[in-house]
């Protein structure tokens, strides 16, 4: 087994976030077997929260897992927070840019060294109205596929309650019990030694979101949907905010 690096701002980052982790949630963590711990692989997990990548961090950190997320650039251009998250080595996303394929790239590269990458399929916050992870996009597929490495699996159920999508601030108590659920890795053997065209990247993106869902499903004790929710049937943007209609600015929910 090979040991994972761990950079010293992810200590500093770790000793600055843990603790209000540890106050302010309850944890149910499932599954961390599935996690590899001898070569780099892809996590592909759900987004519904603002706060859920501080819960997947810290379900990866606490089973000796360093992520390096794929994340919006513009929080790498947040003073003080953007030199920890650079110096911890996540990896910025140019969204809807010509230079989002540097990500990609930068991704495909730390794989290759043996890291974990974390990737939202989806690319943002999910916009379905029950929060299921809705249609996604090909970057997970195309690490996966490009790398050959592993894709596993994992959903977050409780997040939402910190912070429902787009909240302005969290909601801390009383304190939330955050449900992380990783599965095993995704079979995308039928894809491999395909071209890697739209075709190809489309499926494989489809079976790991279905793969998501599934374990969604268990958490909430629910059926996920059979059809995901697709933004551009309902006129919403693929990012930025969606939801301009009167929500409360405290936690996000509908007002009144």
């Amino acid at each position: 087994m090979t040991a994972r690096r761990y950079a010293p701002a992810y200590r500093l980052a770790a000793a600055i976030a843990k603790p209000p982790l540890l106050a302010f949630t309850r944890r149910d963590w499932q599954g961390a077997e599935h996690l590899r711990r001898d070569g780099g692989f892809v996590v592909a997990s759900n987004h519904l929260s603002y706060a859920d990548p501080l819960t997947l961090a810290h379900f990866l950190y606490d089973n000796g897992i360093p992520p390096r997320f794929l994340g919006k650039e513009a929080v790498f251009r947040i003073p003080v927070l953007g030199r920890i998250v650079t110096a911890a080595q996540q990896i910025p996303v140019y969204r809807e840019s010509a230079d989002a394929g540097r990500a990609l790239s930068a991704a495909v590269a730390a794989v290759e060294e043996g890291d974990c990458v974390v990737v939202y399929p989806e690319a943002t916050l999910t916009r379905d109205p029950d929060l299921w992870p809705m249609v996604g996009k090909t970057g997970a597929a195309r690490i996966a596929l490009t790398t050959g490495c592993p894709v596993v699996p994992v959903a977050q159920w409780g997040p939402q309650e910190i912070m429902w999508p787009y909240a302005r601030r969290p909601r801390l108590l009383p304190r939330t019990t955050v449900h992380v659920l990783a599965g095993p890795p995704v079979d995308l053997s039928a894809y491999a030694g395909l071209p890697l065209d739209a075709v190809t990247l489309k499926a494989a993106t489809d079976t790991i979101l279905d793969a998501v869902a599934l374990l969604l499903g268990r958490l909430r004790g629910e059926q996920p949907p059979e059809r995901r929710w697709d933004p551009r049937e309902h006129d919403q943007p693929r990012i930025g905010d969606p939801t301009r209609d009167g929500r409360d600015a405290t936690d996000g929910r509908e007002a009144g």
